[in-house]
Formats: structure tokens, sequence, C-alpha cells
């Protein structure tokens, strides 16, 4: 099984090296020096890691063959992916990986359907759920305890309560400012 570990991000100096932002809790054990990852696009990779430094709180990698600013720059945006065993699992109770998330159902603690987890998107402050509603459109849900307050994946569901406005239809917000005391008049 294949797991998305970071995603290349600016060339750094002049000698090949490039930041990344990285997608695992384990990055001195996915992106080590020795590190043979695959990448997407294919055409890339694969990439070895020849070396790995924190400076100023990034990582910066370099890898094998990449020796210059412009090979460093044409990685950028690639992800690195680790090979997993399928049966290794996050180490903490509340830790799971992305392929275990997507194509979960997404409910309200009152059962009523939100839609489906089809990506989610890792940002510097929290992970976000794009959940795919019956009607093809998306909803961005927080991944944050207080608003995803269950993942049961022996029953494929996330359940969430959704603060006012997160998933409501702009239609039923806009009926419910107009019929509230004070709301917008004719």
């Amino acid at each position: 099984m294949q797991l998305v570990v970071a995603r290349i991000g600016r060339a750094h100096g002049i000698k090949g090296e490039v930041t990344v932002e990285v997608r695992t809790d384990e990055p001195e054990l996915r992106l080590a020096p020795g590190a043979v990852l695959a990448t997407d696009p294919a055409s890339a990779g694969p990439l070895t890691i020849e070396t790995g430094r924190v400076h100023s709180g990034r990582l910066l990698l370099r890898f094998e063959g990449v020796s210059d600013r412009s090979g460093a720059e044409a990685l950028r945006n690639t992800l690195l992916i680790a090979e997993i065993d399928p049966e290794e699992l996050p180490e903490g109770e509340d830790e799971y990986y992305d392929h275990q998330l997507i194509d979960l159902d997404v409910v309200t603690a009152d059962g009523t359907e939100v839609g489906r987890i089809t990506e989610i998107s890792h940002l510097p402050t929290q992970d976000l759920f794009i959940v795919e509603r019956p009607d093809g459109s998306e909803v961005m849900v927080p991944f944050v305890e207080e608003i995803v307050t269950e993942i049961d994946l022996e029953e494929q569901k996330a359940v969430i309560t959704p603060p006012p406005g997160l998933i409501d239809d702009r239609a039923e917000i806009a009926s419910s400012r107009e019929d509230a005391p004070g709301g917008e008049e004719s």
C-alpha cells in the first residue's frame, strides 16, 4: 500500500535542496537519508533521499542526482509516496492514514447524511475533509475534535457536530436571517 508522506515545495539555495510539506507523523522514519520514494507524477521519480536537515523550522531534503537549483525547482509540487505494510496502523488511538478516511460517509450526530469524504487537505494549522454532498457540491469540514466527534472505521462513517453555517445551504441561512427579529426588510 502507498502513503503520501510529503509534498515538495520550493527550491532552497543553489545546491539542489528543496523544502517539503511533511504529511506523515513519522518523518524521521519515512524521510530519512537512503529512503527511496515513489512520486506523483511518476515521471519525477523514484527519488532517493541523500540528505535531510531542519532549517528555520522547515524540513529540507536533497535527492540523489539533483545537484542544482533548476533540478530542485523541477520537482516543485511533486508528491513523495512511501510503500507501507497494509497491516501497519498509526500508533495513536485517534490517528488515521488518509486512505482510512477517504470514502467514509459523513453524518451529523442525529444521523443526517452530509456526504462522503473524497479528499483530505493538509494545511499548516489543521487538516480538512473535502466532503462531496449528494447533490455533487463540496463542503470543507475541519478535522478537529470539536467538529468531528467520531470516526467509526467498522461502520465506515465519520460523525460530525458542525457549527451553524458550516454545512447549511446558503438558502437556509438567508431564510433564517430573514425570519430572525431585526432581519432584512423588503
